[in-house]
């Protein structure tokens, strides 16, 4: 078997991550028809070569986090070194690499609404290298789940309801994070199925505690659970950003309809000249040109469309893991 090409077990597997990160092997294993042993030793497996890992962190339309889109434009050459700049920093998410090795775009977003504030009057990468810098506040999100991926479809509907987590009560009154709870967060952000005995280390919680806290933070929408993993391994070899002007009057009716289609992956409403940012993953660069020349174009009310190849993913929504990024010397 080509280890670098997912086999069907691989893509249901991932799929079933998708849909509940922290979903039991066990269940996993039932609704695939498969054995406990044999689903926990290929997600190792996967784990181990960096084909997919899980991760828990505040959702991308987390409403304590003011979220903006940065662009940063670099000088040839200058676009590694920035990525892993903003890659080190605990509140950028999606450092990605664009438009041909010349653009840096990041999330940007404060963990509470002050912090958040004060964030764009940071010290953002700047200088010789850094040729321009855009900011765009994400005003409304209609699709944000860039590590659920539809296009994958490697399960029936029947599947899909069973490995679907329920609702989790909501809890009485708002939920304010403590210091444990950040502790949380932290070891989440680097393996999303730590054990509650980890996490109990990790916080000083028991491990029921620890249970039932997730459980509060899941329902509070505090916290998320993403299956990241390298798109190329499932045969999605083309992603880019889409910048779309489109008139204010059509803005919802666009983005609702962009939201339906299985390419996109994040479209959302954002100040800036364009109004509409989109990230979409196809196939081949053949599927891209027939999405924008199809689904894209039949979209009456755009009026013009930016298209960034994505080069490369240096950071998703958990913590940066690879070395050669943290090792990036300073701008």
């Amino acid at each position: 078997m080509n280890s670098s090409i997912a086999d069907e077990l691989d893509r249901r597997l991932i799929h079933a991550l998708q849909l509940d990160g922290r979903a039991p092997f066990s269940r996993i294993a039932e609704v695939l028809g498969v054995s406990d042993q044999t689903v926990a030793r290929r997600y190792r497996r996967l784990r181990s070569e960096d084909r997919l890992r899980i991760v828990g962190v505040p959702p991308a339309n987390h409403a304590a986090h003011g979220r903006w889109l940065l662009r940063l434009r670099c000088a040839p050459g200058a676009a590694q070194g920035v990525a892993g700049v903003l890659a080190r920093r605990p509140d950028t998410a999606w450092v990605q690499i664009v438009s041909g090795g010349t653009e840096v775009l990041c999330v940007a977003r404060g963990r509470d609404r002050d912090e958040s504030r004060e964030l764009l009057l940071d010290r953002w990468p700047r200088g010789s290298r850094v040729v321009a810098v855009a900011a765009h506040e994400v005003l409304h999100t209609f699709y944000g789940s860039p590590s659920r991926i539809r296009a994958l479809n490697a399960l029936t509907p029947d599947e899909v309801a069973a490995l679907t987590p329920g609702p989790v009560p909501e809890p009485d009154g708002l939920l304010r994070l403590d210091p444990g709870d950040r502790a949380l967060l932290d070891v989440l952000a680097r393996d999303g199925r730590a054990s509650h005995a980890e996490l109990a280390a990790a916080t000083g919680r028991s491990p029921s505690t620890v249970a039932r806290r997730l459980d509060q933070l899941r329902a509070a929408g505090v916290l998320h659970y993403y299956a990241e993993f390298d798109l190329s391994f499932v045969g999605l070899e083309s992603a880019a950003r889409l910048w779309l002007t489109v008139p204010p009057s059509e803005l919802v009716a666009t983005g609702e309809a962009l939201a339906a289609h299985p390419e996109v992956v994040f479209a959302a409403a954002t100040t800036g000249p364009t109004g509409l940012a989109v990230q979409v993953v196809c196939r081949d660069s053949r599927a891209l040109y027939r999405y924008l020349t199809g689904s894209v174009a039949a979209l009456r009310s755009v009026t013009h469309v930016e298209t960034a190849p994505i080069v490369r993913n240096v950071k998703r929504v958990g913590a940066l893991l690879d070395p050669a990024f943290l090792t990036v010397s300073r701008l």
